[in-house]
């Protein structure tokens, strides 16, 4: 265990979060250090609805999919580390760098997520996103996310 190890289970996370089934992709969050960096997981199952079609022989987790956890776990970064969502407030996932796939995620894996935030100002913030499986990166990219009023 490290310094940070935390346990945040789902219904916590749903405090963050606005997702709900079938588009929720953070099952817990095991390490977090306010303003710096969240670590979570995903477990991937044959149940998840996208594998009916992507693709019924050879079932892989869409790679947009990885980069909306990615952008999730950056969510959950952001949010707990202000302390809470304001009802009214949403991040949305605004931009992404530098995205590499380099592992496909297939039922029975574990995505393992460490995000790291490199810069935050009026809102918007930008991070550094792994997404791995059995210690190997299945995706990589910096992403930005932006706090806005709905």
């Amino acid at each position: 265990m490290t310094e940070h190890a935390v346990t945040i289970d789902v219904r916590e996370i749903m405090k963050y979060l606005p997702h709900r089934y079938p588009f929720l992709l953070v099952d817990r969050v095991v390490e977090f250090e306010a303003n710096k960096r969240v670590k979570a997981l995903k477990n991937v199952t044959i149940n998840e609805p996208f594998f009916v079609g992507h693709f019924e022989q050879y079932p892989v987790m869409p790679g947009v999919l990885i980069i909306e956890a990615l952008a999730q776990a950056a969510g959950i970064l952001s949010i707990k580390s202000q302390g809470e969502r304001a009802e009214n407030e949403l991040y949305f996932f605004v931009g992404i760098d530098n995205a590499r796939f380099k592992r496909q995620v297939v039922p029975g894996d574990q995505l393992v997520m460490e995000v790291e935030e490199l810069t935050s100002k009026r809102g918007i913030a930008k991070y550094k996103a792994r997404a791995l499986v059995d210690g190997q990166v299945a995706c990589e990219a910096e992403i930005m996310c932006a706090k806005r009023e709905v």
